[in-house]
C-alpha cells in the first residue's frame, strides 16, 4: 500500500492511530504547546494616511493694474503656494508683449526651469516647429503656462494652485490682448475655462476667456509620445488660425 500523508483537522485515540499506522497512513498531528509558550502577534500599529496639505497665501495686491516689469518682479518673488518651494525660478512667459497669439501651456516642467524659459526642451523644439508650420516664430508669439512654477514630478497643478496662479495669467491676457489663445493640455484649458471635461471632449471647438477665442489643444510633450495624435493638433492650430484670418 503506498504511504500516504494525512493532515488531520480532528483528534484521534491511540487505537484509531494504531489501526491507520498499520494501514500504512502516516498521521500528522500537532505538538501540543503550553499557552504560556505560544508566541504573541505583535500588535499592528497604525500610522495615519500622510495628506498633502497646500501651503496658500495671500496674493500681492493689485495684480490686475500691474505693468509688465511689475507683473514680472511680482511673480519672481510670489510666495503664494506651496510651488515656489519646489521651483528655481518662477517662469511667468516670454514673447511680444503684445500678439494675436498667446499659447497658454499646462506648468513649467524640469527643462523650463533649468532655463528660465517657456516650452524649452524637446517640447520647445515641437512647439517651434508648429508654429513655424504657421509661419510664425515663439519671437512672434507670447508664450505661458497656467501656473508659474513647475509641479513636482508626478502630478498636476491643483485647482487651488491654479486659482492662485489664475491672476498672474488673467493679467497676462489683459496685457497681451491677444487675438486667439492657443491652450496647449488639460490644465491650461481649466485655468482658462474652468471646465473639468476631458482634452478630446474641449478640442475641436472655440471656447472663450475675457472675450478672447480659446483653441484647446494637445500640449507638446503629449504629442512627443502619442505620434497619431500630431494630425489632431494640427487641426486645431488651423482651427486658431482662421479665426484670426476671420
Amino acid at each position: 500500500m503506498t504511504d500516504t500523508h494525512i493532515d488531520t483537522r480532528f483528534e484521534l485515540d491511540d487505537r484509531q492511530r494504531a489501526m491507520l499506522a498499520e494501514m500504512g497512513v502516516r498521521v500528522w498531528m500537532p505538538q501540543s504547546v503550553p499557552k504560556a509558550h505560544l508566541p504573541v502577534a505583535p500588535a499592528l500599529v497604525t500610522e495615519p494616511k500622510a495628506e498633502r496639505t497646500l501651503k496658500l497665501a495671500p496674493l500681492p495686491k493689485d495684480i490686475a493694474l500691474m505693468d509688465w516689469t511689475l507683473l514680472q518682479t511680482t511673480a519672481s518673488a510670489c510666495q503664494s503656494c506651496g510651488l515656489c518651494e519646489g521651483r528655481q525660478q518662477a517662469i511667468l512667459g516670454e514673447g511680444l508683449a503684445t500678439a494675436d497669439w498667446m499659447v497658454v501651456g499646462d506648468a513649467p516642467g524640469e527643462d523650463e526651469d533649468k532655463s528660465a524659459t517657456s516650452f524649452a526642451g524637446p517640447a520647445g523644439e515641437l512647439l517651434d516647429n508648429m508654429l513655424r508650420a504657421l509661419k510664425l516664430t515663439r519671437e512672434q508669439v507670447y508664450l505661458t503656462h497656467a501656473v508659474k512654477c513647475k509641479t513636482p514630478a508626478g502630478r498636476s497643478a491643483s485647482q487651488e494652485e491654479l486659482l492662485q496662479c489664475g491672476a498672474y495669467l488673467a493679467r497676462q491676457v489683459a496685457l497681451v490682448q491677444p487675438k486667439v489663445i492657443l491652450a496647449m493640455g488639460r490644465t491650461a484649458a481649466l485655468a482658462l475655462l474652468q471646465s473639468t471635461e476631458p482634452l478630446g471632449k474641449l478640442r475641436s471647438q472655440v471656447q472663450s476667456f475675457q472675450g478672447v477665442p480659446v483653441v484647446v489643444t494637445y500640449p507638446p510633450v503629449y504629442l512627443l509620445r502619442n505620434q497619431a495624435d500630431k494630425a489632431k493638433a494640427w487641426a486645431d492650430l488651423c482651427l486658431a488660425a482662421s479665426l484670426l484670418n476671420a
